[in-house]
């Protein structure tokens, strides 16, 4: 699976992000202050990240920021992203369950690499419902991008 992973700071998450990723046999597409020179602002590294989800040059997306909170809605302005501040592993299962969430949020303040790496166990061992009522609720999310 090709992985897009940005984040407006360099940081121990991050290095522990990419190392997880790469562990797991992913290939990683690095942008912001991972991959200089490219924009270091978390509006640009949102975007760029939400971007190559929506454009199919990646399989998902993983974001971050000191809260996490302004990568996680500058990934949302793309049409066909749908970004989810996850804070634990059981809001990670939700919203790739729920939600089909395709761009994961962490905190770079308040992830330590070990909440880290269970939030990517619960991230990549979820997938979209098919029940019908959370079907029609991702459809409902999915006809808001036309």
């Amino acid at each position: 699976m090709r992985i897009a992973l940005g984040s407006d700071l360099a940081a121990e998450l991050t290095t522990v992000l990419e190392r997880l990723l790469r562990e797991r046999g992913h290939d990683v597409a690095l942008f912001g202050a991972l991959a200089p020179p490219s924009p270091q602002d978390w509006p640009s590294v949102g975007r760029a990240v939400g971007e190559a989800v929506a454009r199919g040059t990646c399989d998902c997306g993983i974001v971050c920021c000191w809260t996490g909170t302004g990568v996680s809605i500058a990934a949302n302005k793309v049409r066909g992203v749908r970004a989810a501040l996850c804070i634990d592993a059981e809001t990670s299962r939700g919203a790739r369950t729920w939600n089909d969430a395709n761009v994961l949020a962490l905190s770079i303040r308040s992830t330590p690499p070990a909440v880290a790496e269970e939030v990517l166990d619960a991230w990549f061992a979820a997938s979209p419902s098919t029940e019908a009522e959370s079907a029609a609720m991702i459809e409902t999310l999915k006809a808001g991008d036309r």
